[in-house]
């Protein structure tokens, strides 16, 4: 049996994202990575891929300090229109070529001063209220021109799972993972993010299945429906119900149960790839959520913690924790 490694996002612990208070919750809770995305090293917030480089080094150098290392950089790339339209969002559109030049091989920069091999992702944006699928031939054109430069770099992207994107559920996923083709993509499974669109735990299940060929990570978070009923677009902003995992409709029982069975093959393909292991990636926007971020507190992050380390142990799945010395 192989270990999962706890990984999560830190910035979540800190409302003003003060990186030695993320590191600090953090190696209290006994992780020895972590995910980054906000920073603030001396009181300007930014994005990390938005670091310069000597931001960058300074950041890895109090890593080093706190004994800490970086799962994923939690870049927002793709998160942007995948042509030219109005559709009244606040979503922006940059040219692909433009694209992959400065936020692309920006996130590149900072994975390697920051020794990450991973790069979470998203499949571009749609017109809002439009068919996914009307887009998907482009998404696999831009995913691939980016994993394309992932392979040249020695990274990998792993495409998340989330609401008003075309890859917005498993199978538009699968389909864009399938048609790219690339030992440099992988997918990131998020129960949440399929809830929040109206599906049941069961229709969750199967749309892990149809990801399953192709999982890199899953990030852990779940959601209580209520009364969610399914619709072409989802207001992340307004989204209130994220709870502890196993407290929601996102089946984390079972899909960690089909993980723990899959964990010795995947892992083992990770670690060739120069990657550690199987990273569950702890996100749980339990005091707030939106499209770029959550907060969960330093007390809601132990929460959300104690909860998947519950749930671990009861469907069999072993992990290790920080010791002292």
């Amino acid at each position: 049996m192989a270990d999962v490694i706890l990984t999560g996002f830190s910035d979540e612990v800190s409302e003003d994202k003060d990186i030695r208070v993320q590191l600090s919750v953090f190696r209290a809770l006994g992780l020895s990575y972590y995910t980054v995305r906000f920073v603030n090293l001396d009181g300007q917030v930014k994005n990390v891929i938005r670091l310069t480089d000597d931001e960058a080094r300074r950041l890895k150098s109090i890593n080093d300090s706190f004994g800490i290392n970086v799962s994923s950089i939690g870049s927002p790339i793709g998160k942007v229109k995948i042509a030219d339209f109005e559709d009244g969002t606040s979503n922006i559109y940059v040219p692909i070529d433009k694209y992959i030049e400065t936020d692309v091989k920006r996130a590149f920069d900072i994975a390697h001063i920051l020794e990450t091999k991973l790069l979470r992702g998203f499949s571009f944006y749609p017109p809002r209220g439009e068919d996914p699928w009307k887009y998907l031939d482009r998404a696999v054109e831009y995913i691939g021109m980016i994993a394309d430069a992932c392979k040249k770099e020695g990274l990998y992207l792993g495409l998340e799972v989330e609401a008003n994107l075309v890859g917005r559920d498993g199978k538009t996923l699968r389909a864009i993972y399938d048609k790219v083709g690339s030992e440099n993509l992988m997918l990131v499974f998020d129960g949440a993010n399929l809830v929040v669109q109206g599906f049941s735990e069961e229709e969750v299940l199967m749309h892990y299945e149809e990801m399953r060929p192709g999982i890199g990570w899953i990030h852990v978070k779940d959601y209580r429906a209520g009364n969610l009923a399914k619709s072409g677009y989802v207001k992340e902003d307004e989204l209130t119900d994220f709870v502890p995992v196993g407290m929601g409709n996102s089946g984390y029982r079972r899909i960690f149960e089909r993980l723990r069975d899959d964990l010795p093959s995947i892992s083992s393909k990770l670690i060739s790839k120069g990657i550690p292991g199987f990273f569950l990636d702890l996100e749980p926007h339990l005091k707030s959520g939106g499209q770029f971020g959550g907060f969960s507190g330093p007390d809601g992050m132990g929460i959300a913690f104690r909860a998947l380390l519950q749930l671990l142990d009861e469907v069999g799945i072993t992990y290790s924790l920080a010791k002292w010395g």
